[in-house]
């Protein structure tokens, strides 16, 4: 493994550890085994490494690939609900990267590069998201798909994760949450 691929990987584990914003120059360097001048020869920045590195693992699933991972095994009834058991429980288990997550939103509010690039990684998410949801490939999901049901799952996930995040002993368990969806819909018409 070369420096780069070192450096990335010592990125996901700090953003697991440490977060964002509490992540040094030489916590990176000594996690992945190099000099501190490689981060900027590779990357030119600490924030350059640790945003790729966390769209990386968001875009890969690596920060809810269980969840990800068993809703794509479960039959159509079980898919969603599978789904959210495994984002809830992440959101309580590693809520230090959660925290980098929400650091990188409030980042790219101020900087017009990262902003860019998180609009990116919402379109994608929206249109993972809605693929999953619906079971449909994400090729031959209509825009209108993506737009709706897409968006609502993403602005669900954000939601439970600012929830789990600040009140973290009143988060509901994937029973509770699923009950209150079917309320909502009964309620929504």
């Amino acid at each position: 493994m070369g420096n780069r691929e070192a450096l990335l990987g010592a990125a996901k584990k700090c953003l697991f550890e440490k977060g964002f914003d509490r992540t040094t120059v030489r916590d990176l360097a000594s996690a992945a085994g190099v000099s501190m001048a490689a981060i900027g020869y590779h990357f030119g920045s600490k924030e350059a490494l640790l945003n790729e590195a966390l769209f990386d693992m968001l875009g890969s699933g690596d920060a809810i690939g269980r969840s990800v991972a068993a809703a794509g095994e479960a039959d159509a009834e079980d898919s969603f609900r599978a789904l959210w058991a495994g984002l809830i429980e992440s959101f309580s288990h590693n809520r230090t990267f959660w925290l980098a997550n929400l650091e990188a939103v409030m980042r790219g509010l101020r900087d017009p590069e990262l902003g860019v690039q998180l609009n990116e990684g919402q379109r994608q998410g929206r249109s993972g998201m809605a693929a999953l949801v619906t079971r449909t490939p994400e090729d031959d999901l209509p825009d209108s798909t993506v737009r709706t049901v897409g968006a609502v799952q993403m602005a669900l996930i954000a939601g439970m994760m600012i929830h789990a995040l600040s009140d973290p002993d009143t988060v509901p368990d994937v029973d509770e949450f699923l009950a209150g969806l079917r309320e909502l819909g009964r309620h929504a018409g």
